[in-house]
């Protein structure tokens, strides 16, 4: 039996097994045809998680922060770390709904490449910059695409299937939905003109075109909610009794609970649907905890005590690189650590405040702090 005739079973064995709002491999699209791929024998969104896997983006997720930055206890979730809980979780609930694991995967490895140093508040701030300079709102589900599709491989990208890319461009994880229906029949191009919209408003919903996107897309939410939770309770930010009693009541007051009643709860509504749901109690019950998070552990100001030191670097760090560009400063870091070898095509279709936007995103919190002076540079809190 040959590879080939083992991957012919494989897909063969996804239109037995699979329901029929689920994704098949051989429906996998690419920017660029590749001979190779189509006489390898690994199926195509396989191939997409081993290219994110390899990614120099990916390698950095081990520094980015989740929410807690400049703080040292090792047992608050990092960026790495959230992916794969999103990654295990959407998988199991893909599992139950016979969708296609691979491309769930795909998708949950990649979704967050594009944060910046210093999480959200990172985000915020590279925005406002990015807006100061005309060239729209940052936000990290459309960088990562940028980094996936334009930076990787030193400006070539790494030529994901379509069915990946929307899937990260869509997952918006803190937008509250109870129910969620792809959007089917979209193109290359349907892509590249919702990343437009998304730097001219980021209040534009974007929707998965596939029930892969959609389960990853609640995944996040479910991954994310009950364990900054925990990891407010371990920093003494919040105390357990403090989780508002309606959502106990439905969700329970620990991760492992609040995670079981969540993935239980979509899958027993979602079953042999079109699309991807929570209950109306659940789902209320969400939204209150998530109301809950935002108010009393994102906004939470004593999270936010190096705020102030980390907007002051990043300016400095913009301005400081445009300026490099600017001059043909050879020996800045923005040369010989990103524009080093980086392919004509991507120089050419980018402007400077889109190099450094892209550099600065791609830094970790570590990296990002070793590129100011000593004096700027906030000491981390131990907890």
């Amino acid at each position: 039996m040959t590879l080939q005739t083992i991957k012919d079973f494989l897909n063969k064995r996804e239109t037995d097994i699979f329901s029929n709002s689920a994704t098949l491999s051989s429906y996998a699209l690419r920017r660029t045809n590749e001979e190779r791929l189509k006489t390898g024998y690994r199926q195509a969104f396989s191939q997409d998680v081993d290219r994110i896997l390899h990614s120099r983006a990916y390698t950095r997720y081990i520094d980015k922060t989740q929410v807690f930055y400049l703080i040292k206890n090792d047992h608050i979730t990092h960026r790495m770390l959230h992916v794969q809980l999103v990654s295990k979780i959407a998988r199991t609930i893909g599992r139950f709904l016979r969708l296609n694991e691979d491309l769930i995967e795909a998708i949950a490895i990649g979704h967050d490449i594009g944060h910046t140093p210093f999480g959200h508040d990172g985000e915020k701030l590279l925005s406002g910059l990015c807006r100061v300079h005309n060239i729209g709102y940052f936000q990290h589900s459309v960088q990562s695409v940028q980094f996936l599709d334009k930076v990787e491989r030193k400006g070539k990208g790494w030529n994901l299937c379509l069915q990946t890319l929307d899937g990260i461009l869509c997952h918006d994880g803190e937008i509250h939905n109870q129910i969620l229906e792809p959007e089917g029949d979209k193109t290359f191009e349907t892509l590249d003109k919702e990343i437009i919209a998304k730097k001219v408003d980021p209040e534009i919903q974007l929707i998965p075109m596939t029930m892969e996107g959609c389960v990853v897309r609640m995944a996040d939410t479910i991954s994310y909610i009950g364990r900054d939770i925990e990891d407010a309770i371990r920093l003494n930010i919040i105390k357990r009794t403090d989780i508002p009693d309606e959502s106990v009541k439905l969700l329970g007051n620990t991760n492992g609970t609040i995670v079981y009643n969540l993935v239980t709860d979509i899958i027993n509504n979602s079953y042999q649907k079109s699309c991807i749901s929570f209950s109306g109690e659940v789902s209320a019950a969400l939204k209150r905890l998530k109301d809950f998070n935002l108010e009393y552990i994102y906004m939470n100001p004593k999270i936010k005590k190096h705020l102030n030191a980390i907007k002051q670097i990043v300016e400095m760090l913009f301005e400081r690189y445009l300026k490099d560009i600017e001059n043909k400063n050879r020996s800045s870091v923005i040369f010989t650590k990103f524009l080093q070898d980086m392919s004509e095509e991507y120089i050419d279709n980018h402007c400077k405040e889109e190099i450094v936007r892209d550099f600065i995103a791609g830094m970790t919190d570590q990296y990002f702090l070793r590129q100011c002076p000593q004096a700027m540079k906030p000491e981390p809190q131990f907890c």
